[in-house]
């Protein structure tokens, strides 16, 4: 592709997120930790980072020098920051290190949109960390630039160097690319009138004012647990349940929602929302996904999972065939002021009902689990809320994320929690894990 027909514009879908993250200061990333119980190769650490920044990680954003123009990918290959080697830690300071990393610097405009670090432990074990920025890519595509940088697969999608064009002449470029799309934004606005209307009650509906938060604009970093259980007893017990994998993991974040009071409060129901990727070959969309919403009854998935696995196969038929209508209002994005960014959000995933965001990556190549060149024991992966406020999140009514995946032999799956007024501990979250799996009578190790 020549440079005069590549479009490095970013999706509007992108560039959402991207406003939506400016608009509130509070940032969505994504972690993937290696432990090994052994020390590890470090020149195949080093292999990795070198090779990690091509393709969706070896790029930034660069805004439009117009309020309403579209932002633009721009190139930034090769590592973001040197590999950092973290001085030895006891075995049980772990999920403190990895969320540590997580709290560093991240920045998908002025990078570092990616960091790498290793963490020796007291007892001969050895972790190696990858933050990403979700602006720069999805779980899906975080996973498939792992597997290239450890094939040695070096992506260039032909981006520009940053400021490759000078404001003026990138201003009248973006000028007439919005001239041009002004028939697109004119049927998106009556489009939007029309939706407007038609759900003009959800916009109007009166909302209770929320009790004063003490210490409210403190940032609060909400304890997160990684679970592992034997791949083979997960399948055993899902087909056990007439269930299957994906079924059990609903099952599981449904009951653990239950746990923490995490439910519709006129029926008890639990409503999970289920990020479905629809990323093809050579996609550059950082953000390639539809959102399904399936509502589970968490009272019998413990004894059967028929039921929920027919309310995740209906949710997935009616997410293919009744997309979410909000999405033709997407050529807006570079319209929307911040105001209506920050709250917007909460008509689109109506926190009133308590969602909890469950993604299942099932099975991963295994190729992601070989950080060092050799399969790692465990593999933890998270998405994580940067920067959040205490404010936010008991104003939401706190949060849960549950992300499972079948990686290094176990099935993995990361339980993310903030529950308004709870002391909101690891050792506590740690209690409610245990307590989950006996109900499922499953086995794991809780990390």
């Amino acid at each position: 592709m020549t440079e005069g027909a590549l479009d490095n514009r970013l999706s509007y879908t992108d560039q959402l997120l991207f406003l939506g993250q400016r608009a509130t200061g509070q940032e969505l990333a994504m972690q993937a930790v290696w432990v090994y119980e052994r020390p590890i190769d470090l020149d195949g650490v080093r292999r990795f980072h070198e090779n990690f920044g091509y393709g969706l990680f070896g790029r930034r954003i660069e805004r439009s020098p117009l309020p309403f123009g579209r932002h633009r990918w721009v190139a930034s290959p090769g590592p973001a920051t040197e590999l950092a080697i973290a001085e030895t830690r006891p075995r049980s300071e772990l999920s403190d290190w990895a969320d540590e990393r997580v709290q560093l610097p991240l920045d998908p405009e002025w990078g570092p949109g990616w960091h790498v670090g290793v963490l020796p432990m007291s007892d001969g074990s050895t972790a190696v960390s990858l933050v990403l920025s979700h602006c720069l890519a999805d779980g899906f595509g975080g996973l498939l630039t792992i597997v290239d940088a450890l094939k040695g697969n070096l992506r260039d999608f032909g981006y520009p160097p940053p400021r490759s064009q000078t404001r003026l002449r990138a201003a009248v470029t973006d000028l007439r690319a919005t001239a041009r799309a002004t028939p697109e934004v004119a049927r998106t606005l009556a489009a939007a009138a029309r939706l407007g209307w038609r759900r003009r009650a959800e916009f109007t509906r009166p909302r209770a004012t929320p009790p004063p938060v003490t210490g409210g604009d403190e940032r609060v970093v909400a304890p997160a647990i990684t679970i592992y259980v034997d791949l083979d007893a997960w399948d055993a017990r899902a087909a056990a349940l007439n269930g299957n994998t994906h079924s059990l993991a609903a099952g599981f974040a449904a009951k653990f929602a239950e746990r923490v009071g995490r439910r519709r409060a006129r029926d008890g129901i639990v409503t999970l929302q289920i990020p479905i990727a629809d990323r093809v070959a050579d996609d550059t969309r950082g953000n390639a996904a539809s959102i399904a919403t399936a509502c589970i009854d968490p009272a019998g998935v413990t004894s059967d999972l028929a039921g929920a696995r027919g309310v995740i196969k209906q949710a997935l038929t009616s997410l293919r065939e009744n997309p979410d209508e909000t999405l033709q209002l997407l050529p807006l994005t570079p319209f929307v002021p911040k105001r209506a960014v920050r709250g917007g959000s909460d008509v689109v995933f109506n926190f009133s009902d308590l969602p909890v965001s469950f993604s299942n990556l099932g099975d991963i190549d295994p190729v992601v689990s070989r950080i060092d060149g050799s399969d790692a024991d465990l593999m933890m992966l998270r998405g994580v809320d940067r920067h959040v406020s205490r404010q936010f999140l008991e104003r939401r009514g706190g949060l849960l994320t549950v992300l499972t995946g079948r990686v290094a032999g176990k099935m993995s799956i990361t339980v993310v929690a903030y529950r308004p007024g709870a002391r909101n501990t690891k050792a506590e979250l740690r209690t409610l894990a245990a307590e989950v799996l006996a109900e499922f009578d499953l086995d794991g190790l809780i990390e």
